[in-house]
This record gives C-alpha cells, structure tokens and sequence, in this order.
C-alpha cells in the first residue's frame, strides 16, 4: 500500500520517544505518519499536508495544545485526538469544547491509541445509506450532506457533535445513558470516562436551542442520561 492510498496522521509531541513509538504503531496500522515537535511546525505540516487526524500533546513548548488546536480548527475540520496528563481535566475538557474528537490520558498503551484512531476515522468515513432529511419543526438534520440546520441557519458541527445529534434524532424519545452513548456514538464499550458525552451535549444545546440552559430537544433524564424530545 502506498503513501497516497493511505490515511495520514500528524503526531505532535515534545518527548520523540512519544512520537517514535506512536508512529511505530500506526504505522504498522497501515498509517502514513509526520510528527511535529512543536505547535509552529505542527501548523506547518497540517496546512502543507492535510491530515486526516492529528494526535495532539496539550502540554507543548511556546505555543501549547489548545492554542494549536484553536488554530487547526479556523483552517478546517480535521479530526484531533488529545494526550493529556492525568492532572489536565480542566485543559481536557476545554479541548473537547474547541472540538476535539477524543483524548487520551498518559501514560497510554499505542494499541489503544491506534484503536481510538480507528474509530474517529470509521466515523468520519462511514457513507449514511440514501436517507431522507429528519426534520423536526425547527431543527433538520440531513444524513447524506451531514448538514444541521436550525431556525434555517447552518450550523457547523464537530464531527463526533454531529454523530450524537443524529444518533439521538433517530430514536425520538428514547433515553440513552452516557454508557450506552459511549458504546454506539465513540464505539468504546471499555471506556470508563462518560464526562465527554455530557460536554457533547452541553455544546450541541449551545448550537442549536434557543434557550441552551432549558432546552426544548436535547433533555436530561436526571439520573438515566439524554433523549431526544420531539
């Protein structure tokens, strides 16, 4: 398999032992893999080569993890998995807010990372069979474009923001715990922290209700988890 048929990833760490043994793994995934030691040569490398996910270190030199994803994400919607120390949660959750698709805490197994990558990527990858639009009075969702409307106005969503609204969408009025959500919308059934989904949610309700602090689609079952009410 050459360069050209096959998905890039940008490692982006300090420590080259990291990006060594990381790029080691996904590469014998099947990967094409750069690294970038810093957050100006990261910028450089994603705006020359296009990653199609980029591994990105919160705790970088000069320029740190949040900005440089602040910058990849007003350039265009590339997948982003964080590595994150255990003591970051503030700092995590502020990534997932800017958009990440998920993280990773250090230490790590590669294999695990690798698996993390896979699924970010099977999501974005998976081709929706012929769908109708799901319309909802003022909010639409179309499967085929992954477009969102709300109030007839485009709203730009997070890859792993869309994959949830539609998932809820499609089964109006069933509750979901953040387990559940976890297995079918991250397709991680071993994950063991669920304080993403409720950050999925929180931003989904800032994108599309009016009021996000009494939402009128996107509820709490207090207790159980999230459903879509239409």
């Amino acid at each position: 398999m050459d360069n050209g048929s096959r998905r890039s990833i940008l490692v982006v760490d300090d420590e080259s032992t990291i990006t060594e043994v990381v790029s080691r793994y996904l590469e014998r995934a099947g990967y094409a893999t750069q690294v970038a030691a810093d957050g100006p040569d990261a910028l450089r490398i994603a705006g020359e080569q296009r990653p199609d996910l980029v591994v990105l270190d919160l705790m970088l030199p000069g320029m740190d993890g949040l900005e440089v994803m602040r910058r990849l994400r007003e350039r265009e919607r590339v997948s982003v998995i964080l590595l994150t120390a255990k003591g970051e949660h503030t700092d995590r959750i502020i990534g997932l807010r800017l958009g990440a698709d998920d993280y990773v805490v250090k230490p790590f197994s590669p294999a695990e990372l690798v698996a993390r990558v896979d699924a970010v990527l099977r999501r974005v990858d998976s081709s929706p069979q012929l769908e109708e639009p799901i319309v909802f009075e003022e909010l639409e969702v179309d499967p085929v474009a992954r477009r969102v409307k709300a109030r007839g106005e485009e709203v730009q969503l997070t890859v792993r923001e869309y994959d949830l609204l539609l998932h809820l969408m499609r089964h109006p009025g069933q509750v979901f715990s953040r387990d559940q959500l976890m297995d079918t919308v991250w397709q991680y059934s071993f994950y063991t922290d669920t304080s993403t989904v409720t950050v999925h949610v929180r931003r989904l309700r800032a994108k599309i209700e009016r009021d996000p602090s009494r939402p009128r689609w996107l509820q709490t079952v207090w207790g159980v988890g999230y459903r879509f009410q239409p």
